[in-house]
């Protein structure tokens, strides 16, 4: 992990070929030329503006944001990690990727402190589903790398290198060793384009769908009124607030906060949130639980 810690360093001041921008491809192109002198430029101006500012001052998507924002950012937090031990059976193994909706999952031994490398559930599928190999699962086999970066990397930089050496996801590394965070390719591109939708992400003549009666999956940007007008049932007339435009904008005047992926939210009239997807900056899925009068 410490060898590729430092190789950020390298990564962040090297200087390119000209004659070698092509095989680095459209981001190698835009970046490679001025990555290392604008970078340490924008090092510089943000002494002026701390970290805890960053996120709102880049509130609206753009290029400058690559720049301006750090690995600390945007990454999730240790305690939202989906990942798994190198010892979990096949059953546990599948169910996780099932209630996750993640097609990748970090592999540790013993904590996550220890990563051993990133799982692919093709990867999975191809050696233990379709082609009915019955024998012990074995993880090892299956693993790829995974970058590990320091929370002070530039996400210009690590686009760069997440591109370069093709791993599309990196565990964020603190002072002492220990994993502090992770952050996907995909947290980068959003910083640029805005929020990318997936395939476990309803379109938008679907923001919820009926999974089964008093069950919904929905997304966090649902318009309350529409939803409440499929349910037969207001989820606000026992709260104060007036402005709740959105089942997200629900859950937060509820915790006060943005919940972490997996807590279940309880609303004062009986229903629950469960938190299927979020990441510390929104809620992005959520699955609405009605209570058991509505539909009993």
């Amino acid at each position: 992990m410490g060898d590729s810690i430092d190789g950020s360093n390298a990564a962040h001041s090297a200087q390119p070929d000209p004659q070698q921008a092509d095989q680095r491809g459209f981001l190698g192109r835009i970046f490679g030329g001025n990555a290392s002198d604008d970078t340490e430029g924008d090092e510089k101006g943000d002494d002026a503006v701390p970290a805890r500012h960053r996120p709102a001052i880049a509130a609206l998507p753009g290029m400058a944001n690559l720049r301006r924002l750090r690995v600390e950012d945007v990454s999730i937090p240790k305690a939202e990690i989906v990942a798994v031990p190198v010892d979990i059976d096949r059953d546990r193994l599948v169910e996780q990727f099932r209630e996750s909706g993640f097609s990748r999952l970090p592999v540790y031994n013993d904590t996550l402190d220890k990563p051993l490398g990133l799982l692919l559930l093709k990867d999975l599928a191809l050696e233990y589903g379709f082609n009915g190999h019955s024998h012990d699962l074995n993880l090892d086999p299956l693993l790829r790398p995974l970058l590990y970066v320091p929370p002070s990397m530039p996400l210009v930089v690590l686009l760069q290198k997440m591109q370069t050496e093709r791993i599309h996801m990196a565990l964020v590394i603190d002072e002492y060793g220990g994993v502090d965070g992770l952050v996907t390719i995909e947290d980068l591109l959003e910083q640029v384009v805005g929020e990318i939708e997936d395939e476990h992400d309803t379109d938008e003549e679907g923001l919820w769908q009926l999974e089964k009666p008093g069950v919904y999956l929905a997304q966090a940007r649902t318009p309350l009124d529409e939803f409440e007008a499929e349910i037969g049932f207001s989820l606000t007339d026992s709260l104060d607030e007036e402005e709740i435009d959105t089942l997200g904008g629900l859950v937060f005047v509820l915790t006060g906060r943005v919940p972490a992926r997996g807590e279940v939210i309880a609303h004062p009239a009986g229903a629950e949130f469960d938190i299927i997807d979020a990441d510390p900056r929104r809620i992005k899925r959520l699955r609405v639980r009605l209570p058991a009068t509505l539909y009993s």
